[in-house]
């Protein structure tokens, strides 16, 4: 019998086996094979393990990029580095979800930090209409006072996970 690969992407490896941690010692005896594959896929951020397989991609959907994909990775050099800023809002968008990635989860930084972060990875240098547009496609919010950032900690959906695994994997 011929099993179907399941890949599990994991954003924040502290924070996966923390989760992992509690779980098990949560329990009196050791989980079984379901049980422990529940567990696995609830620390990576999924609802349970057949979300996980549900989600998961395959290796044949990586072969095929859909348009804004192939226009996102277009923005990209060969070292994973934004060389300008997309015309589409959809590619925008979907193109921001790496730069999302690579903000801190779960804590407050601030703008100069943002900043860097941004700067770090493009080169067309206008890194404040990026993070203005980080706030506008609801992937960070800020201060009223501007003080202070915050990663909006959500799921990537599957394209923007392929382009976020592409992009650092160039890096």
């Amino acid at each position: 019998m011929s099993r179907d690969t399941t890949s599990l992407y994991i954003e924040d490896l502290s924070h996966f086996a923390k989760s992992l941690r509690a779980g098990l010692t949560a329990r009196d005896e050791t989980p079984g094979h379901l049980a422990l594959l529940g567990l696995i896929a609830k620390s990576a951020g999924h609802a349970n393990y057949q979300s996980l397989k549900t989600r998961a991609l395959r290796p044949d959907d990586t072969k095929q990029h859909s348009t804004q994909m192939k226009r996102a990775l277009r923005v990209f050099d060969d070292q994973g580095v934004m060389i300008r800023w997309p015309k589409q809002t959809q590619v925008q968008g979907l193109c921001l979800w790496v730069f999302w990635a690579d903000l801190p989860p779960g804590r407050a930084i601030t703008e100069q930090d943002v900043n860097e972060i941004l700067k770090e990875h493009s080169s067309f240098g206008d890194h404040v209409l990026m993070r203005r547009s980080l706030i506008d496609h609801g992937l960070a919010r800020r201060e009223i006072d501007g003080r202070a950032y915050y990663r909006i900690e959500q799921e990537p959906h599957d394209e923007a996970l392929l382009l976020i695994r592409e992009i650092r994997g160039r890096r």
